[in-house]
């Protein structure tokens, strides 16, 4: 199964110094079974993009945890047995949860498939999200439009043998 782990780029630098996404339990984002009722698509694409775009939600959030970190959303797509991946039943109609799964152990670096990162020219908005997430979670509308900013930008695809450029 496809997973995608958020991240932040010092979260990047130290899965790849130690060789692992870890120590578990990490949580990531998948094509669940609520995700895929929820977004009523059977193109698996499409799917895995809504979870990419779930992930890169959470890697939002991770940076508003961590002042010091670059503001560029980080998203590491793994791939795991499928039993690694379990998704709380009782979350599937938690629409801030679809797609959410946990996964017990650390991932070896080995089983990442690629990086997502921010371009540099996200950094502006992203900026901005981060700063207007807590009054969006308030229901400030001009808030939430201003993190939904962030996310009109798409994520860079890159190879994994090129992390130590990204976080370099």
């Amino acid at each position: 199964m496809r997973v995608y782990v958020p991240l932040t780029l010092p979260g990047l630098a130290a899965a790849h110094k130690a060789g692992e996404l870890g120590p578990g339990p990490l949580t990531a984002y998948a094509v669940t079974p609520g995700l895929r009722e929820w977004y009523v698509s059977d193109d698996i694409e499409e799917l895995e993009y809504a979870a990419l775009s779930r992930a890169a939600a959470a890697s939002l959030r991770m940076m508003a945890g961590a002042p010091d970190a670059a503001r560029r959303r980080v998203v590491v797509a793994v791939d795991v047995p499928d039993q690694a991946a379990v998704a709380d039943p009782d979350q599937v109609l938690d629409v801030g949860a679809l797609g959410e799964v946990r996964i017990a152990a650390a991932v070896p670096m080995s089983k990442a498939a690629a990086v997502h990162v921010d371009a540099d020219d996200a950094v502006d908005d992203v900026s901005a999200a981060v700063a207007a997430l807590g009054a969006a979670d308030h229901g400030d509308d001009d808030a939430q439009f201003t993190v939904d900013g962030a996310e009109d930008h798409e994520l860079l695809w890159f190879g994994v043998q090129e992390i130590p450029n990204i976080v370099g």
